[in-house]
């Protein structure tokens, strides 16, 4: 068996046509989903939740008129901006370009309102941006990384993609993938049944921001596993693909107390990922994002002061996670507190499809930014206001897959047909930062926790 691919639009663009089925669909169902709707339910929303719920509404399209999208005035990526019928406009937002260091003319952006946000677009190169995809999936997404659907199901060590793939290829059969509240009761009959959670979206925690001061209480805080679900059925392997959310990298992060588990120590990077990350902080001129803030002396970088000029030399990708949305999924608004470096810069890579991006303030009070994600663009968030802003992704555009990602670029090219057939209905979100300020030694206060001294 193997995927269709096709250079056209797809039908899920039809919504922005008033005589498509896809457009009347979903008016119908607005119209029964808002019909007892409280006339005012809107009054108490904050900016930010204003912004989520706009951006959000699959009736009517939303309109993007206000979004920043950089590839709308960008000619050579005219045909992926015309293909998803999603488009912005380059001067939503005002931002200032900056050239990066490396002089082969590429350009980033920067924001006066959010100082420390810098928009790269289109830096990741097209063949690049395969292998990442490739990488997530097959490498990163199987054992020993934690993934969103290892705690409530047993899966494959050679993971769960790699498996499909096998099933697409016909080299096995599409075998059910078993609970593991259903193995685990196999192996031990009289094993106390605990509730669990299904996989879905994940819940907001309210956690204390990690610095080097609260370390140790971070570090010994209990970290149990989750419970896996009593509920769940066996899933065949091709439909619990869509379910894969996330997947963990480097220093293991513990969803229910949305802290760093230390004590498991640090998982590995990937070389690709490591070299892309290190690759885009090393290209950003510094000066030009933080030089004139600093020297008006309105940020607070904490005791030490401001780090940027060492970035070059000190920033090193520790942890982090890839996000896999499907064109329903939203990631809600919140603050990134868990990291002991809280100005670091934080490298967000975009891959498949489009999506919007909301940035704001110190609280959701603050209206935020929005601005329009393609494949390939690269945002990084770094400093004390910008890493501390809330933050979210109300929407994913659906029928914006690229046309470079579209069929087989080279015969060595085994299998991409159905990475392809994935990524028209996913955005694949590749997010790294670092935990550790530098000079920080975290093996010294782990081997106290262990001991219990």
């Amino acid at each position: 068996m193997t995927a269709t691919t096709s250079t056209t639009t797809s039908t899920s663009g039809d919504i922005h046509d008033p005589a498509s089925a896809a457009y009347k669909k979903a008016r119908r169902k607005y119209l029964k989903s808002t019909r007892n709707r409280p006339e005012h339910v809107d009054a108490d929303w904050t900016p930010f939740r204003a912004a989520e719920k706009k951006y959000k509404a699959r009736f009517p399209p939303p309109d993007l008129s206000d979004v920043l999208d950089l590839a709308a005035a960008d000619p050579t990526r005219a045909e992926e901006v015309a293909r998803g019928k999603w488009k912005g406009r380059a001067d939503a937002v005002p931002c200032t370009e900056v050239p990066l260091r490396e002089g082969d003319g590429r350009r980033a952006y920067t924001f006066p309102g959010t100082p420390g946000l810098v928009l790269l677009p289109s830096f990741i190169r097209r063949d690049d941006q395969r292998r990442l995809v490739r990488w997530a999936l097959s490498e990163q997404a199987r054992y020993p990384n934690e993934t969103n659907l290892d705690t409530h199901y047993v899966l494959p060590k050679e993971g769960l993609w790699n498996q499909y793939l096998k099933v697409r290829r016909g080299e096995c059969e599409d075998v059910d993938i078993l609970p593991r509240a259903v193995v685990e009761t196999k192996a031990d009959p009289e094993a106390r049944q605990t509730p669990g959670e299904a996989p879905g979206p994940r819940k907001l925690v309210s956690n204390e921001p990690a610095s080097p001061d609260n370390y140790m209480e971070l570090a010994s805080t209990p970290k149990p596993p989750a419970p896996p679900s009593q509920t769940l059925r066996p899933v065949p392997t091709s439909a619990l693909v869509p379910r894969l959310r996330w997947a963990n990298i480097g220093w293991y992060y513990h969803w229910g107390t949305k802290q760093y588990d230390f004590s498991r120590g640090p998982g590995e990077i990937s070389s690709l990922v490591r070299g892309i990350c290190k690759g885009v902080v090393e290209s950003i001129p510094w000066e030009r994002v933080f030089g004139e803030s600093q020297q008006s002396g309105g940020m607070d970088w904490g005791e030490g002061g401001p780090d940027w000029m060492e970035w070059k030399e000190t920033y090193e990708p520790d942890a982090g996670i890839v996000n896999f949305y499907q064109t329903k999924d939203t990631l809600m608004a919140h603050v990134d507190r868990s990291e002991l470096s809280a100005t670091s810069p934080l490298v967000s890579i975009s891959l498949g499809c489009a999506a919007i991006f909301l940035i704001g303030g110190l609280t959701r009070d603050d209206p935020p930014t929005p601005i329009l994600l393609r494949s390939g663009d690269v945002v990084v968030m770094s400093g004390p206001a910008c890493r501390r802003a809330y933050h979210g992704v109300p929407r994913i555009l659906e029928g914006t897959l690229p046309p470079h990602l579209d069929g087989a670029d080279e015969a060595e090219d085994v299998d991409w047909e159905v990475y392809e057939e994935y990524l028209r209905g996913t955005r694949i979100n590749v997010n790294v930062r670092q935990v550790f300020p530098k000079g920080f030694d975290p093996t010294a206060g782990l081997a106290q926790v262990k001991t219990g001294s």
